[in-house]
């Protein structure tokens, strides 16, 4: 196997919309960067396909009180995605969203709406609108010309696996060429991980088809498994979300949705519209979004999403929504069906678990590990989030990068070693298993023992499974080619992940929200304003329970 040295100021793990916010700010402030890719930053990303909606406050047209606008947004769903956060990251990504949308829209990504700034979804009727439509199917394209323009030197199929260093300081990365035999190793003084959601921990709304998710097939959690394993600490892991959208077809932009939920008699199951709206949506979904699930478990649905009512105009406008959004697949395919949604309503439906631990940070974008520095999914979440936190962290890395040592010395790390072994071992072995067997035994160990309802036992018994299986995924798995080694790597991080989902979860002795325990099945008051974290320590889980920062 080649090998190589790469010497950076920055690097830029994931090509995503935070990873490139960073790079270009980082280059932007003199220093070196280079951003590693696992797939293409044209088309990576939960971003890579478009998005309409960006999360922001925009004082000429909100007004000048900007914590009147954070009490309204939190009466939406961002207020339980941003209750673990604390109010100086809300109040910073607020702060700096109005600059990127201007950047954005500098660059060529259309921000506004017919030449003005234009607001709806996400926002119930006759209140503060939240966030700003726009046309974002090709800030890809145009984030990834503005790295390149800074000086910023991407490499795509590239999958950074490991992180150099350890609690005192991270010193760079290893990652592999997903399409030739070639291991790199990244010296940094300082880096920036943005490896985005996490999929794949638990079935999907059609188990055997992976791909068909909201978030892109291979973000799997490996930025935070790589940073907890250097002692990064981890937040929440144990908590899950779901989403709500186009049954069997899952896909963002449910705030692009213009309908009325109805069950099958054509009456509304919310409280909020009567009648499909441009500027709304139904609140519904974002109120609860398990309403679909509970309709067709109690013989009360289906329910469905009706748009039809919209004018002509209402159509255009919610079509090219859905455009901007990255629906094309589904467009297409209601096109092959003949489903006009000027007369045919959706049957909706209630998705998947969606993990929702994260890393650790602050307003800043740092972690507890020196020169490691976090932004996008990994540690908030939207298109928004990406933006704002990217650019603060490509200049906090920097900054940081100006005063660090210089890239270490000559000769080959022990940890790149220890690599080369691990990827010669799953290359070379002629029998075993591979990363689909691996991937769906973990999948149904979290939702057998670890899903929608557990207990002490079930948590007993699905980690003692895991870790049977984890020794299985050790000494049996294999790869027969570069895609699936890159498979590989990503299911042993999942595994990684998996066993920290039952340590936490047997640490919170409540049911809080979508989190339920039989064996404890109030809500915990002492609880509340904590967060569960976890860090390694001597090569263990380590749990304590913090108060949110303030």
């Amino acid at each position: 196997m080649k090998t190589e040295r790469v010497e950076t100021d920055v690097l830029c793990i994931g090509g995503g919309i935070a990873g490139l916010m960073a790079a270009i700010r980082a280059r932007e402030l003199g220093a070196k960067v280079v951003v590693a890719e696992k797939g293409a930053t044209r088309y990576s990303g939960a971003g890579r396909i478009g998005n309409d909606h960006f999360w922001c406050y925009i004082p000429e047209y909100h007004g000048p009180d900007l914590d009147a606008f954070i009490k309204e947004c939190m009466l939406t769903q961002l207020g339980n995605m941003t209750s673990n956060l604390g109010p100086r990251v809300v109040r910073t990504w607020l702060e700096n969203s109005y600059d990127m949308v201007k950047l954005w829209d500098s660059w060529g990504i259309q921000m506004k709406h017919d030449g003005e700034w234009h607001f709806s979804g996400h926002s119930f009727p006759d209140r503060v609108m939240t966030h700003l439509k726009y046309k974002g199917a090709n800030q890809k394209p145009v984030l990834t010309d503005q790295a390149l323009k800074s000086g910023a030197t991407i490499m795509d199929r590239v999958m950074i696996f490991e992180l150099l260093g350890g609690p005192e300081g991270c010193t760079g990365a290893i990652g592999i060429d997903t399409r030739q035999d070639r291991l790199i190793e990244f010296r940094a003084k300082s880096v920036v991980v943005g490896t985005g959601a996490v999929v794949r921990l638990y079935p999907g709304v059609t188990p055997a088809v992976m791909g068909n998710n909201q978030r892109q097939f291979s973000s799997t959690g490996d930025g935070r498994a790589m940073a907890y394993r250097v002692g990064a600490e981890l937040v929440n892991v144990e908590l899950f979300t779901r989403h709500a959208g186009v049954k069997n077809f899952c896909r963002a932009g449910q705030a692009t949705w213009a309908g009325v939920c109805r069950d099958p008699e054509g009456r509304p199951i919310g409280k909020y519209i009567e009648e499909p709206d441009i500027r709304f949506g139904d609140m519904i979904i974002e109120v609860d979004k398990q309403i679909f699930e509970r309709y067709r478990q109690t013989g009360r649905g289906p329910v469905y999403m009706d748009c039809r009512g919209l004018t002509d105009a209402g159509h255009a406008y919610l079509m090219e929504g859905l455009r901007n959004e990255g629906n094309i697949g589904l467009l297409e395919h209601l096109k092959e069906e003949g489903v006009d949604l000027k007369k045919n309503a959706l049957e909706f439906s209630t998705y998947e678990l969606r993990y929702l631990g994260r890393l650790q940070t602050n307003e800043k974008t740092e972690t507890g590990v020196p020169g490691l520095f976090t932004a996008g999914d990994e540690s908030t979440f939207s298109i928004s989030g990406a933006a704002v936190f990217g650019w603060i962290g490509g200049e906090q890395a920097a900054q940081y990068a100006r005063q660090a040592a210089p890239a270490s010395g000559e000769g080959k790390s022990a940890k790149m070693e220890e690599t080369k072994h691990l990827i010669d071992a799953l290359q070379s072995r002629k029998n075993g298993h591979d990363w689909r067997d691996a991937n769906f035994a973990l999948q149904h160990t979290l939702t057998d023992y670890a899903g929608s309802i557990k207990s002490e036992a079930t948590l007993t018994a699905g980690l003692a499974h895991l870790r049977r299986l984890r020794q299985k995924v050790d000494t049996t798995l294999r790869a027969t080619n570069r895609w699936e080694l890159a498979r590989c790597l990503e299911v042993r991080n999942l595994y990684d992940l998996g066993e920290l989902v039952f340590a936490a979860a047997s640490e919170r002795k409540e049911s809080r929200g979508m989190f339920q325990r039989s064996d404890y099945p109030y809500t915990d008051p002492l609880l509340g304003g904590k967060l569960l974290t976890v860090k390694q320590v001597d090569g263990k889980p380590y749990l304590e329970w913090k108060d949110v920062p303030r």
